[in-house]
């Protein structure tokens, strides 16, 4: 399973938007934002955001994709 990428957080005030290949997918404001910026500095901000925005692996795609209804 690959890392997640693609991720970019801005700090407007004192809110956080995460964009997802340049598309807002979220935005935490006040106690969220700030517990997040202090997680960003002791983790992975990529998988961090990932999470935060629900866009992660759940590492069932490859059985998903060889199911014969998922056949092209």
């Amino acid at each position: 399973m690959g890392s997640p990428s693609g991720f970019e957080f801005a700090v407007r005030g004192d809110d956080v938007v995460i964009r997802h290949h340049g598309v807002t997918a979220t935005v935490l404001r006040g106690a969220k934002a700030a517990e997040f910026l202090a997680q960003v500095e002791r983790g992975d901000a990529q998988l961090l955001m990932a999470r935060l925005t629900g866009d992660y692996r759940r590492g069932n795609e490859r059985t998903a994709r060889q199911h014969p209804r998922n056949a092209r």
